[in-house]
């Protein structure tokens, strides 16, 4: 059985326009039995913004998180690493 990761990193380097970015989706467990979909982005080095999204099951929190790691694909960012 293949294991899906519970984190997911991306970043996105663009010299000429001077960006450096990062995106970050984490799955963590909540207090009440149900899972939570963090995500976080910003400018690398910097703290950034973060949003967060409740689920009753785990794997309804994988398919929004597939669903936002291939959303930032398209805008340009690369999967750095996953754990």
């Amino acid at each position: 059985m293949i294991s899906e990761p519970d984190s997911v990193l991306l970043d996105r380097h663009d010299p000429d326009r001077n960006m450096a970015r990062y995106y970050r989706l984490d799955i963590v467990p909540d207090l009440f039995g149900g899972v939570v979909l963090v995500r976080n982005w910003g400018r690398i080095g910097h703290r950034g913004q973060e949003r967060q999204h409740w689920f009753a099951d785990r794997a309804t929190a994988l398919q929004q998180q597939a669903a936002w790691a291939r959303r930032k694909e398209r805008r340009g960012y690369h999967v750095v690493g996953t754990a």
